[in-house]
């Protein structure tokens, strides 16, 4: 499935620049419905020759930050599993109460770019992390940061921290998100 890479391609180098994308895509507009366009050949990735309106959609909706699939990404990052086991305890209350499609991911253990990806694919995300050392577990900072690099937007997003002594995650998810614009922290943290 070429979206997949496409996708993770696209939010991972080119995410933060989708003004000019959207600009380009206009101006290919009126090629496209004529059926001028035959191909596109992207700097990376595989020559597509088939299904170029799908295509064409797909880069419309990455750049104007819209979410591609109606559901949940709960990134956690765990330190010895108890807050990951928290996470999937959620996705299992959100499955049950009716969520159109749930994914959670362990930021310590699985690829970022991956993570990026799933991010802005999905309408509405979770984070779930622990206090750790008066902050946050690095890998939930270093994915934040990437989604504050690549312009992350227009979403909604849940907190859940892991701090029995010193409780201070979400506060300071909260500050990195609110450096990101339009992002609305739903509901108070747990």
């Amino acid at each position: 499935d070429w979206s997949c890479e496409a996708r993770r391609y696209y939010f991972n180098i080119v995410g933060k620049y989708g003004g000019p994308v959207q600009t380009l895509l206009r101006k290919l507009a009126p090629l496209a419905e004529s059926g001028a366009i035959k191909s596109i050949r992207p700097l990376h990735g595989p020559i597509l020759e088939d299904n170029l309106g799908d295509y064409l959609k797909l880069y419309s909706t990455w750049s104007r930050y819209e979410p591609e699939t109606e559901g949940v990404f709960i990134a956690c990052a765990s330190i010895y599993g108890g807050t990951l086991e928290a996470a999937g305890k959620l996705a299992e209350i959100l499955r049950a109460k009716g969520a159109a499609k749930v994914v959670v991911s362990d930021l310590s253990r699985s690829d970022i770019a991956e993570n990026v990806e799933d991010a802005f694919r999905h309408s509405k995300m979770v984070l779930a992390c622990a206090s750790y050392d008066g902050g946050i577990f690095s890998p939930m900072s270093d994915f934040l940061h990437r989604l504050g690099a690549k312009g992350y937007r227009s979403r909604k997003v849940a907190l859940l921290e892991n701090g029995s002594w010193a409780p201070c995650a979400a506060r300071v998810m909260k500050d990195k998100l609110a450096l990101m614009k339009d992002v609305e922290i739903v509901g108070k943290p747990v």
